[in-house]
């Protein structure tokens, strides 16, 4: 019912994990990510303690392989499952149950591991897989966003498109980029759009977040000053800022 890749970046140490599916809210059930630990999806007849007790099995120092299929074995529904998790360290794993809805499958190789069910067919995956690999280069969130939208045009969920998410950690224990679509007739395409604005209005700000209990509130002058303007006055305040920049260098 689902496509989702999990990823590690080797170069800058995110975990993340983009999603889609044919029903709402997927970003509330599916994505789990632990900094410095790992990150699972969650999927088929969703079991969420498949995630957290991979992600607990990760952070006692169990590779992704043997934490996930340590989790999957003590899940007496586990036929019905399909799970990917990949761990700091950029071991990835997958798990889909045989009874699992058609077509179902998995890709799992270095720092990501593409899986998904209810799918028109194996072409989303390679896709996927395609796009992920073929953007090294890039930050993680580009990453798994590039990887989901090429599932999508490569077919997704046979029964078509409802919500969408993208959820990546950094050094800190909350995330450093979560962006959702709940309910929406093309959620990628929309997931993309929301992202575009997040990166440009939400991330200067969680990037200057205080890194500890007493860390104060450091932001930069443009930032607060970006965050003061109304959404509609954002896109043109950046607009006059990179041309003031432009004219100064």
């Amino acid at each position: 019912m689902t496509f989702s890749i999990v990823a590690y970046c080797p170069r800058s140490g995110m975990l993340g994990v983009a999603v889609a599916t044919a029903v709402p809210a997927v970003g509330a059930v599916c994505p789990y990510v632990v900094t410095g630990v790992g990150a699972v999806s969650t999927q088929s007849w969703v079991n969420p303690h498949l995630a957290t007790d991979t992600l607990s099995r990760l952070a006692a120092g169990a590779a992704a392989p043997e934490a996930l299929h340590a989790a999957v074995a003590g899940d007496t529904g586990s036929a019905l499952r399909q799970v990917g998790a990949v761990d700091a360290q950029g071991r990835s794993a997958a798990w889909s149950g045989g009874d699992c809805t058609d077509w179902f499958g998995q890709i799992v190789e270095p720092h990501f591991a593409v899986q998904g069910n209810m799918l028109i067919g194996e072409a989303t995956l390679q896709a996927m897989a395609a796009a992920f690999r073929d953007s090294e280069s890039l930050d993680l969130d580009e990453r798994l966003l590039r990887a989901l939208e090429a599932g999508d045009a490569a077919g997704g969920d046979r029964r078509g498109r409802q919500s969408a998410a993208l959820k990546v950690h950094h050094r800190q224990p909350f995330a450093l980029v979560d962006v959702r679509v709940d309910e929406h007739p093309d959620p990628v395409r929309e997931l993309r759009r929301v992202h575009t604005i997040a990166r440009a209005e939400t991330l200067p700000f969680v990037q200057q977040m205080p890194t500890a209990l007493d860390g104060g509130l450091v932001v930069a002058p443009a930032v607060l000053e970006q965050l003061a303007l109304s959404p509609a006055d954002r896109a043109a305040w950046r607009s006059s800022t990179a041309q003031r920049m432009g004219m100064r260098t």
